[in-house]
């Protein structure tokens, strides 16, 4: 293929985190087009201005930077993507998954079974809350936000007896010596595209669409469309307690599960579809008809509300 001989904008968020997923992609671009000139682009989102997470949030200004061509492709978490990109706009890289799961960090306790009574636990995250809640309906949860290198200085502060990150953000940074325990997904299942990496970029650029073929990882892609295709069907966002999780269990099979709690954690609505890679369309099918016929639409809308 020819290559483009104009430089290649990479956006990305000027969060540590970002920057370093962002040059992960850049990397991966130049062991497979050693001759073509790439360069970042870091920008501060609304996300970043107002210190809060939210879908959408951490992805306008990126989005915007694509449009009017100031960026050629953008790298993103995909769990902070919104279920719909905009018009013009199209996800055409899903790279191979990082760790999906979530990680129980604590300086003095060992596990959350071993929490005490009211004890504090940070996350900003419902889906977290609701699952914690359901598990420890005495636990005190509190919210935590910012980026994190903020979030763990705040443990270090006695704010929070333990607190609740996603393994792949951690372990990217390098600094998986502060994980206490990992928790298996069976008790905290993931937020949908949790651990995988999204390259955005213009649905009219062709060339680069063919450029970006060798960094997406179909396995990886299909498990996180999959979910994403519940999560768009039920309308999820990070207000809501939702999650959504696609994993393989072999060459031919995944399994799909998705949940949806109550913010104390008291009640679950949740299924789970098992099948052959080739009919995962219609087990995220089968999994949202399945949550809608137990009341997902009323439980989602209180939260939406």
């Amino acid at each position: 293929m020819a290559l483009t001989k104009k430089l290649l904008r990479i956006a990305t968020r000027k969060s540590p985190l970002a920057l370093k997923q962002a040059n992960t992609v850049l990397q991966l671009l130049k062991q497979h087009w050693p001759n073509q000139p790439f360069e970042l682009l870091p920008l501060v989102t609304s996300g970043d201005r107002l210190a809060v997470a939210g879908k959408g949030l951490f992805v306008k200004e990126l989005e915007e930077a694509l449009l009017d061509g100031r960026a050629d492709l953008a790298v993103h978490s995909t769990k902070d993507m919104p279920a719909i990109c905009p018009d013009g706009l199209f996800l055409a890289a899903i790279c191979q998954r990082d760790n999906p799961l979530d990680v129980f960090i604590s300086k003095q306790y060992a596990s959350i079974q071993a929490l005490p009574e009211q004890a504090i636990i940070g996350t900003a995250s419902l889906r977290r809350q609701s699952q914690l809640l359901a598990y420890r309906s005495d636990l005190c949860i509190k919210p935590l936000r910012g980026n994190i290198q903020t979030r763990l200085s705040k443990l270090e502060t006695g704010a929070y007896d333990a607190i609740i990150l996603a393994a792949a953000g951690l372990e990217r940074m390098g600094l998986t010596e502060h994980i206490t325990e990992l928790l298996a997904d069976e008790f905290m299942l993931p937020a949908c595209g949790q651990g995988a990496l999204a390259i955005e970029c213009r649905t009219d650029d062709l060339q680069l669409q063919s450029m970006l073929v060798p960094l997406n990882d179909p396995l990886s892609a299909l498990c996180v469309r999959t979910e994403r295709q519940v999560n768009t069907s039920l309308g999820g966002n990070c207000h809501v307690p939702l999650a959504v999780f696609c994993k393989p269990l072999s060459a031919h099979e995944i399994l799909l599960r998705a949940k949806i709690g109550t913010s104390d954690g008291s009640f679950f609505i949740e299924d789970s579809q098992r099948g052959l890679l080739t009919e995962a369309w219609q087990l995220a099918e089968n999994c949202t008809t399945a949550l809608l016929a137990k009341g997902a639409a009323e439980l989602l809308q209180a939260f939406t509300a």
